[in-house]
């Protein structure tokens, strides 16, 4: 549409809103790893770079065309994800027989209170489980030992996906089947398997009415993960008492010390061939997210079978690098990897991890590894998300070869 527009001078306004986006990259590290006077002009320019650009393409005639050109990128992404088989969060298997003696631990302070809020106790035992309600900090995964003692034949948690994790551990290593009922804050482990979050008792329909997924945990050393393991900059963040009543604030205060100070987490990842140094932060995920992400709001999985460990790696050490993320994947500020196993380094003898929202202190080097099939999750026949498109990123190839009327190779996960 620019080029009918303008002609060749559609190039011309590319640039222009090219070098807008980089200036508003330069403003937002400003913003982030900065304080004072810099903080302020970098919350300025992150703000008047794009409005300016867009102001240039007003007065001279092109903002109707650079927007519609933008809605049609964004179809053509949509159309692009659509027109490919999807993928499966794992493989599907019906059950035949209910649980004859079920156990659910509760955490009643998970999402502000979902757990008295929805009333899942008194719906839980009408269902016939016997409850656990946590009421201080009790070993977790000693209670789901314990349960497994007295004969539990399903372990399920109502609260967040740390607490999920260590349950999900035991049932993994009893082969018993694991129910996950979505009363935590974020609950990204429910929305992968489908699960409505905003009805956390309708999870309960698993006890009668389900099938039945093998899905992979992640181990960072000898912690479980469902979801991710962050390091460097989040994870340190996580670590200070405030964080947890007041993220935002926190995360301010002390991004800049992280981002540029001394105290600057320098991280190297080694992965199934590859080596990567000069990391500020580093994401490892049970199967990796279909899109960039950050440890705050990640993307879907596009399945949570597949064996392998998804890893996003940040490197922006200066101003320039900053401004070379306009550039998009190519600008090598944002680093994207699989691999079975994910070695992570620092020059320090400890490290600290954010393990799905949980901090924790370990041994430097961590080694991350993928343990494929080894949970039984049962989840309710009928889920809203379990049709819902996984967010993967368009497979360009793929759709080219599609639209050309070639055959396309059955897809091929590869570690790298």
């Amino acid at each position: 549409m620019p080029l009918v527009a303008a002609g060749l001078r559609s190039v011309l306004w590319a640039l222009v809103g090219i070098a807008g986006l980089a200036l508003a990259a330069v403003g937002v590290w400003w913003t982030l790893a900065h304080t004072g006077a810099v903080r302020a002009l970098g919350v300025a320019l992150s703000v008047t770079a794009p409005v300016a650009a867009l102001a240039l393409y007003a007065t001279f005639g092109m903002l109707g065309p650079a927007l519609l050109a933008l809605a049609l990128w964004v179809l053509a992404v949509a159309m692009a994800r659509t027109a490919l088989p999807r993928g499966r969060t794992a493989t599907e298997e019906a059950v035949t027989e209910a649980p004859h003696t079920p156990w659910i631990l509760m955490n009643p302070r998970s999402g502000g209170g979902k757990v008295g809020r929805f009333q899942l106790v008194e719906k839980a035992r009408a269902a016939g489980c016997r409850v656990v309600v946590l009421d201080g900090h009790q070993d977790v995964a000693g209670l789901a030992r314990q349960a497994v003692a007295e004969g539990a034949d399903l372990l399920a948690v109502a609260g967040g996906d740390g607490t999920q994790a260590l349950v999900a551990e035991v049932a993994a290593q009893h082969d018993l089947p694991f129910v996950v009922i979505p009363a935590g804050t974020r609950n990204h482990l429910a929305l992968d398997l489908g699960l409505d979050r905003d009805d956390p008792a309708a999870a309960l329909q698993s006890l009668s009415d389900a099938i039945e997924l093998r899905v992979d945990l992640g181990y960072a050393a000898d912690r479980v993960f469902v979801n991710n393991a962050s390091f460097g900059t989040y994870a340190s963040v996580v670590t200070d008492p405030a964080y947890r009543d007041a993220k935002t604030r926190t995360t301010l205060r002390n991004l800049p010390g992280l981002l540029t100070g001394e105290e600057a987490p320098r991280l190297r990842t080694r992965t199934d061939g590859r080596y990567v140094d000069g990391l500020q932060a580093l994401l490892v995920s049970n199967n990796p997210y279909g899109r960039a992400v950050d440890a705050a709001r990640p993307g879907r999985r596009e399945r949570l079978d597949s064996g392998l460990l998804g890893v996003v790696c940040v490197r922006i050490g200066n101003t320039a690098q900053a401004a070379r993320l306009a550039r998009g994947p190519s600008s090598g500020g944002l680093i994207r990897l699989s691999a079975k196993e994910v070695v992570v380094e620092a020059d320090t003898d400890t490290l600290p991890v954010g393990i799905d929202g949980e901090h924790v202190v370990l041994p430097s080097p961590v080694v991350c590894r993928s343990t494929p099939g080894a949970l039984r999750v049962r989840v309710p026949r009928r889920r809203p998300g379990a049709s819902r498109a996984r967010g993967a990123a368009a497979d360009w190839p793929r759709v080219a070869r599609l639209a050309l009327g070639r055959q396309m190779p059955e897809r091929q996960v590869s570690p790298t």
